[in-house]
This record gives C-alpha cells, structure tokens and sequence, in this order.
C-alpha cells in the first residue's frame, strides 16, 4: 500500500499499463485522484492498452460531494473534464475492470475508457439528480454508448442497474464473475500480439469521431451546469442537504 490514491505499474512484458484507484473502499474521484489520474494518462508510454481497475470492493462511489459546492464546483468539474477529455484522448486501448458500486464520477471515468469489464453484481448508475443536480460527462457520454431512452431512464431517474443489465444494454463489454481477470485475458488473447504502432492508428480511426463529439459537447454541458444549474436554489439545496446528512426541502426553482 501506498498513500498515492493511484498505483502505477507494468506488466505482460510492459505491454499494459496498470492503473489501480488506491483509496478503498469509496474510491472517491476527489481533486488529489484526478490529480493523479490525469498524470497516468499525460503519457501512457509505448503499450498496447491500458487497465483501469481498483482496490476494495467498489470501483468508485462518485466524485466528493464537498467539491460540488458553490465554492468549489467550477474548479472541480473543469479538472474532471479536463481528465476525461484526456482519457478519451488516450491513443490505446483504455479497459475498465468494475466492482461493486461504480456511481457518479466514478462511472463517468469508467466510461472515458473504451471498454467496461464488469462483475455481474455490480452496480452502475449516476444517482446525481437525486441530489437535483445532473451529471455532465455522463450526459455526454451515456447518450452515445447506449440506446437513447437506455441513457435516458439512468439520467433522470438516478437509479442503478446491475452489472449484468449493463452488458445486456452494451454500456459493458461483458459481465462475470471476475472483471479483472476477464480484462486480462481480453488484453493476452486480442491485444498483447499486435503492433502498437497500428493499434494507435486503429484507435484513432475508430475513436477519433467519438473523442472529438464528447469533448465539444462537455464544454456546453459544462457551461449550462456551473452558469444555469448552479444559481438554482434547488440545486444548492440538494448538495447541502447531503452534505448535512438531513432530507433536501426542494422549492422547485
């Protein structure tokens, strides 16, 4: 153990970068863990993929609800876009092994990588609006990766779905009963023995469409969160309510 929130290594024969979030058991996607994410994507190096996964038994309860105040809010969500349009960036492939709870913050990180492995138990979801605020990056990303009304129904209702029903509806690769070692023999049996040099072409081909529409559209998102959304009493209302551990009294405006 380390006091990093993030351990860094390589393995298969430094072909795959690992990247552990290292704060069990919430994981929470806190200002030190973008931090320090961002950092790993900077410069993945010369792989053939990377592996996004955890320690404890949640991948991520979501981002710090402190940190979405009034006070801090801006700051907070331009440097987790700002991650997030990085990871999209990322010129590999970029796995995604989740456990347990993957919630807010935490699944939209999970979802600037380019394939979820997921346990069947698990469970996704991006409950933000129960606190009467919406989740940006997900708003720009859910719509894309799943059916419409799929996204639709997981944005405004805040619920979470298993493991399972989110391979079933494509917003994961796969669901079993070990992510992790599903992730890897993903990597060992389709990536490991491929050139790197066109495995990055091949991503930005793909990919490139994809990264470039969810970057632009995350900077409205963005605008109509901290310029619109964050002079609502509402909104305000629910972050604080959370934060004080007492029911939310919504005035609707």
């Amino acid at each position: 153990m380390t006091d990093s929130p993030l351990k860094v290594w390589r393995e298969r024969d430094d072909r795959l970068l690992r990247l552990r979030l290292n704060r069990p058991k919430a994981n929470v996607i806190d200002a030190e863990m973008i931090a320090s994410l961002d950092a790993a994507f900077t410069d993945v190096g010369d792989v053939n993929a990377v592996l996004l996964d955890h320690d404890g038994p949640h991948f991520s309860f979501g981002a710090s609800v402190e940190e979405h105040l009034p006070a801090q809010c801006a700051e907070m969500l331009k440097g987790l876009h700002a991650l997030i349009k990085k990871m999209l960036a990322c010129p590999v492939p970029v796995l995604v092994s989740v456990k347990g709870q993957c919630l807010g913050g935490g699944l939209e990180v999970a979802m600037a990588g380019h394939m979820i492995f997921s346990a069947k138990d698990a469970m996704l979801g991006q409950p933000e609006i129960k606190l009467a605020v919406f989740a940006p990056a997900a708003s720009c990303l859910l719509p894309r990766l799943v059916a419409h009304q799929q996204a639709a129904d997981l944005l405004y209702s805040g619920r979470s779905i298993s493991g399972e029903r989110a391979a079933e509806i494509g917003l994961a690769v796969s669901a079993s009963d070990d992510p992790e070692t599903a992730a890897l023999t993903y990597f060992d049996d389709h990536l490991s023995g491929l050139s790197a040099s066109s495995l990055r072409h091949a991503v930005e081909a793909a990919h490139g469409p994809f990264r470039d529409a969810v970057s632009a559209d995350l900077d409205r998102v963005e605008n109509l969160y901290l310029q619109d959304l964050m002079t609502t009493h509402d909104a305000v209302e629910g972050l604080q309510a959370f934060v004080e551990k007492r029911p939310p009294q919504w005035e609707h405006r």
